[in-house]
Formats: structure tokens, C-alpha cells, sequence
């Protein structure tokens, strides 16, 4: 006897997923589009913002960073792995291809000074904060 894991979400899962790709794709405005889109998790903090993305199977050279116009875009690609030998695959459900994710940037955000770093499949954007700008008081003098 088979033992079946029953996952009753899971086409609506996956419709959801793909109508995500392919409204991303479109957002990019690529006619080739993004293949996959990978996880992400945004915090802030006092002094920064960070974003960390899963992007297991991704090389820190396929990937690019770019902050423009208060746009933070990362965009990169996993390698398809070729296997030598027998290519008899059961299944496959890691994608492979081009990725692309968007996130708008608030004011206080240092575009001048952000960071990466690449640790065991996820990547770390650090976004440090501007100081805050005091209002400057301005004494009136008598006449």
C-alpha cells in the first residue's frame, strides 16, 4: 500500500504561484520574463533595512543588485545542472532560469551605501538608514 500525502491547497497553490511569475514578468516589463521568483523576507531595524532572499543553487557572480530611483531590483540566474550519464528524472521541482524582484525604497534609505553579502544560499541586502533631518529653527530678529 501507497501512503499519499493529502494536500488539498496545493493546485491553488500553484495557480497562485504562477499568476505571481507571470504578473512579475510583466511588471518587468521582459519579454522573456522571470522563471522563478524567489523568496524574501524585509525587516527593519533602527539603523537599516534588510532583505534577505533564498536563492539556494545561485552563484553571488549570477546575481546583480542595482538602486535606482528609489527601486531596489535583484535579478540573477540559477545554471540548470546537467546530470552526465542517465537523464531519467522521477521529478523536478527546483526551477531554474532568471529571477527578478522589485522592492520601492522609503526616503530615509541610503541608496549610496547599500551592501550584499551571499552566506549559504541566501543572499543579505543592507539598506543603512539617512539620519534624520532636524528642522532648522530660525530666529526672527527685532526691527
Amino acid at each position: 500500500m501507497t501512503i499519499l500525502r493529502y494536500e488539498p491547497w496545493s493546485l491553488v497553490n500553484r495557480l497562485h504561484r504562477h499568476l505571481d511569475e507571470a504578473f512579475s514578468a510583466a511588471d518587468a516589463g521582459e519579454s522573456d520574463g522571470a522563471w522563478w521568483i524567489p523568496n524574501v523576507d524585509v525587516h527593519e531595524e533602527p539603523e537599516r533595512f534588510a532583505v534577505l532572499v533564498d536563492v539556494p543553487g545561485v552563484e553571488p557572480k549570477d546575481i546583480e543588485i542595482t538602486a535606482e530611483k528609489g527601486v531596489l531590483t535583484i535579478r540573477g540566474e540559477r545554471q540548470v545542472r546537467t546530470q552526465e550519464g542517465s537523464s531519467a528524472y522521477r521529478r523536478l521541482e527546483r526551477r531554474s532560469g532568471k529571477f527578478l524582484r522589485r522592492f520601492t525604497l522609503p526616503e530615509s534609505a541610503n541608496l549610496e551605501a547599500i551592501s550584499a553579502k551571499h552566506t549559504q544560499g541566501v543572499l543579505e541586502v543592507t539598506i543603512p538608514k539617512q539620519p534624520k533631518l532636524q528642522p532648522r529653527r530660525i530666529e526672527v530678529a527685532a526691527a
